[in-house]
């Protein structure tokens, strides 16, 4: 994955924002929406491409687009970073591939030990028990 590849396949797209500014929402388009096309992307191979479209499959459109959307702050331009940002993130932790668990076996000490302590109950409990003449 070619970061500054990704970086130029991505579109971006300034809206009228909601929220705080008074009337300056009215006027300026401060909200940035990004989009990214997984499918027509060259910075991915195709196995990243499938471990994407399943990892954010439920944040992919039917023609698998990525849209997000940024309006923290009054800025267009830092908006634009902090989404361009968050896209990078989001895509390099989506390809991560984690370890498989792999089972562990029980100490054989922990197993003496329990049965140890079963026998030492049964014990306990058959002298409660009235002796038989």
């Amino acid at each position: 994955m070619d970061n500054d590849k990704l970086l130029t396949e991505l579109k971006f797209k300034a809206v009228r924002s909601s929220g705080a500014g008074g009337q300056n929402v009215n006027k300026v388009s401060s909200k940035v929406v990004l989009s990214f096309d997984l499918t027509a992307s060259q910075a991915l191979s195709e196995e990243e491409k499938a471990l994407l479209s399943v990892k954010l499959n439920s944040k992919l459109s039917l023609e698998y687009l990525l849209i997000i959307t940024c309006d923290e702050d009054r800025s267009q331009l830092k908006n634009k970073e902090i989404i361009s940002k968050r896209f990078l993130d989001l895509i390099t932790k989506s390809l991560v591939i984690p370890k498989k668990r792999k089972p562990t076996k029980i100490p054989r000490s922990v197993i003496e030990k329990r049965l140890k302590n079963k026998s030492v109950w049964s014990t306990i409990k058959q002298n409660r028990k009235k002796p038989e003449l």
